[in-house]
């Protein structure tokens, strides 16, 4: 791939493009409201596979319950919005290393879609969890790499004293992978950045309550999760994974800002250090949290 080819794929795409997202959907509420917001940008965004990703905390007994799990939330969102694309269940366990993949139908799938795409009309794969399945591909198929261009909610902003974040330290080889892969890499950071993407119990109530059947069911959902993590009554809660599907609808930067970046690979005691042979990346550095938050109500409710 050519340096200029490379720096038009890590730019938000002109027209409409084709999307698979990588999605760890039942491990917090903000991977339903990414999907909810993609299934609902169709004026851009057409959407041809969801992948269950593996997810291992309170919620789950270990990596395959929780891609499991993920396949059936993404069935029961499928189910809100009436809508029908092809899911396929992700690893169910996490890279043991850095060249041996995990097998799973999401892997396979991915490398198939993959080859039929190409450097100039790229697919996008939004991931949104552990990068297990995505990296599992490229290991088997290194040469997709030039084919796709991932978008990956993971890890913290430079800045930050550390990257220890949940979806990179599940998997912190796959990140690894993804980086080092030669594939156009979009960075979201968490916490530093999207971490400002939050929203509140009374704009949950306003905006999405008793409007359609998902826009409760997020709601719901949104606020009993957050009373049981937090111990204030002041809480907001952050919907991270939104961001990573809105950086392929940021035209003209409105949602976020960002800039081209050397690539930095994590290391395994959670920080970042140089990739000497690293190549060009976009690292996103912003969000413009109220006019984000502003298409994402009009997206599920239909009208603000």
């Amino acid at each position: 791939m050519t340096i200029e080819q490379r720096l038009k794929n890590l730019s938000v795409p002109k027209g409409k493009v084709d999307v698979a997202l990588d999605t760890d959907t039942y491990n917090e509420i903000d991977d339903q409201f990414a999907l909810a917001y993609l299934l609902s940008s169709k004026e851009k965004l057409n959407t041809k596979a969801i992948y269950a990703a593996p997810f291992f905390n309170a919620r789950s007994n270990g990596p395959e319950e929780g891609m499991e799990k993920s396949y059936a939330e993404i069935k029961n969102i499928l189910s809100l919005m009436k809508e029908n694309v092809e899911v396929f269940k992700g690893s169910k366990s996490y890279l043991p290393d850095e060249n041996t993949p995990v097998e799973s139908d999401a892997a396979d799938d991915l490398i198939k879609r993959a080859k039929s795409y190409s450097a100039e009309k790229p697919l996008y794969v939004v991931a949104i969890g552990a990068i297990t399945n995505i990296a599992s591909a490229l290991i088997k198929a290194p040469e997709i790499a030039e084919n796709i261009v991932i978008v990956w909610l993971g890890g913290h902003a430079r800045h930050f004293h550390d990257t220890n974040e949940f979806n990179m330290k599940q998997d912190i080889a796959a990140a690894r992978v993804i980086m080092k892969s030669g594939a156009p890499f979009v960075q979201l950071p968490c916490m530093g950045v999207v971490s400002g993407f939050t929203v509140s119990k009374p704009e949950l109530e306003y905006w999405f309550k008793g409007k359609n059947e998902l826009a409760d069911y997020l709601a719901k959902s949104t606020v009993e999760e957050a009373e049981i993590y937090t111990a204030v009554k002041t809480w907001t809660r952050c919907i991270w994974d939104v961001t990573a599907v809105a950086w392929l609808l940021n035209d003209d930067d409105r949602f976020m800002l960002s800039r081209i970046e050397k690539t930095s690979l994590p290391t395994y005691d959670y920080h970042y250090t140089a990739d000497p042979d690293g190549e060009p990346m976009r690292y996103v550095y912003h969000i413009n949290r109220d006019v984000l938050l502003a298409d994402l109500v009009k997206k599920i409710v239909g009208e603000i």
